[in-house]
């Protein structure tokens, strides 16, 4: 196994002779063959053991296990002891969650501390095929298969390609021992489940049932990695970006095979789930604008034509404006506020807003519109509900509620971009007015 290992990490180019690595070593078989064959191989490392003080005197003796293996061959070993209960306990999580938690934080720091080139972990071929199937049993789907990384981040994992057996043979080979945990042979857990009555299970069904799923999940992982640059190409040409919000329309997703699929690869960054790709992927049989799904920080609307994907707007407090306010500043952009005569040439720029200012009650105030609201757009003597009014501008739902108004005492002086109240509006009689314009 020796020289399949050394062959494999210089093809693979996961390990660099001129650097130094941390080996994450509980001293178990698993971490301890990697030990041997790093430092047979003359890989540069140290070593990093936690004892989490969960089995007494068993986890006391894994931790001078380690430590006199580390000694015998001069290699520096940083040593953590945790109170992983009490970590589960403080942080509501179980005792596995909390031990991972505990571990990868202890690693991180000392890679870091040390400046070394990634941390090294023992995890292999037979617990590559537990993790796969233990994500199929939590539904994760096509990106469950691929498993775990050989390199992710500064976490790097060179006995991928090897079983347990192997490094079993190898150890028995060179006449090395090992540490045996006597919970891993419990079913207390899933894992434990899977390995111990499962997959051997799985396993008898044909002689070549393990290096069969190890070669279907390799071509199912290049297919997802396949999968996934076309819904990057699908994306670009489909979904266009405006103002903080993505759009797409009901022509480009409508009928598509796989569309849950699509939708749920564009939504996920988002904070969406497989469930409500699922659910949008079926609101598109039969439209109906003004749906809304919702993520932590994201809403999407079904809207006339087009999906659109937004941050959940903040609410807007209400901003006042006494007489000679020379500007004010919102979150669509700053405004200059002139008080002054009639200008020569009406300002026509929906942006802006030129208000005959007797007619105007103050204090003036900002607020985004209400259900209810009201006004008479310029040009039309009757009122009208705000509502209609957004709706006869086939402004967008999402859009909608970014809408603020100006209020005058009780009645609506202008649409902020959009349009001013015909009584606000400034005529032949006008001796002064407000000018308001966008920046």
């Amino acid at each position: 196994m020796y020289d399949a290992f050394i062959s494999h990490i210089r093809q693979s180019t996961l390990l660099q002779a001129d650097k130094r690595y941390l080996l994450a070593c509980s001293g178990g078989l698993d971490s301890m063959a990697l030990a041997h064959l790093l430092h047979a191989s003359g890989i540069q490392l140290e070593l990093a053991h936690v004892n989490f003080g969960l089995r007494g005197a068993e986890s006391d003796g894994d931790e001078e296990f380690v430590k006199s293996w580390a000694k015998d061959r001069s290699l520096l070993v940083h040593i953590h002891r945790a109170n992983t209960v009490e970590w589960a306990d403080k942080n509501g999580i179980s005792i596995q969650m909390a031990a991972r938690e505990i571990r990868y934080q202890f690693f991180e720091e000392i890679r870091s501390q040390q400046n070394l080139e990634g941390i090294l972990l023992a995890h292999h071929q037979d617990d590559q095929l537990e993790t796969i199937f233990l994500n199929l049993a939590r539904g994760t789907g096509i990106e469950g298969l691929y498993g775990m990384s050989e390199r992710r981040g500064w976490l790097i994992r060179p006995l991928l390609p090897f079983s347990r057996a192997q490094l079993e043979s190898y150890m028995e080979e060179v006449k090395q021992t090992w540490r045996e945990d006597r919970s891993n042979a419990t079913t207390d857990y899933k894992r434990n489940k899977l390995r111990h009555s499962g997959l051997p299970a799985l396993y008898n069904l044909e002689p070549d049932t393990r290096q069969n799923l190890l070669q279907s999940f390799a071509r199912l992982k290049d297919t997802g990695k396949a999968f996934t640059g076309l819904v990057e190409a699908w994306k670009k040409e489909h979904i266009r970006e405006q103002h903080g919000m993505c759009f797409l329309s009901y022509k480009s997703i409508h009928n598509l095979p796989g569309a849950a699929t699509l939708l749920y690869f564009w939504l996920r960054p988002y904070g969406f789930n497989s469930d409500q790709a699922l659910t949008l992927s079926k609101c598109l049989e039969e439209i109906k604008p003004g749906r809304l799904l919702r993520s932590t920080q994201y809403e999407l609307s079904l809207d006339r034509e087009e999906l659109i994907l937004y941050p959940i707007p903040v609410e807007f407090p209400a901003v006042e404006l006494s007489i000679g306010t020379p500007s004010i500043s919102l979150p669509d952009g700053a405004y200059q506020l002139t008080w002054d005569l009639p200008p020569i040439a009406i300002d026509r720029n929906p942006a802006n807003a030129v208000l005959d200012l007797d007619c105007l009650e103050f204090p003036l105030q900002i607020r985004g519109w209400q259900e209810g609201d009201r006004f008479n757009p310029l040009g039309m003597q009757s009122e009208k509900k705000i509502s209609d009014f957004l709706i006869d501008n086939k402004v967008p739902f999402a859009l909608k509620k970014e809408v603020k108004v100006l209020v005058s005492g009780n009645k609506i002086a202008w649409i902020l971009g959009m349009r001013i109240a015909d009584w606000a509006k400034v005529s032949p009689a006008t001796q002064k007015c407000l000018h308001i314009q966008k920046s």
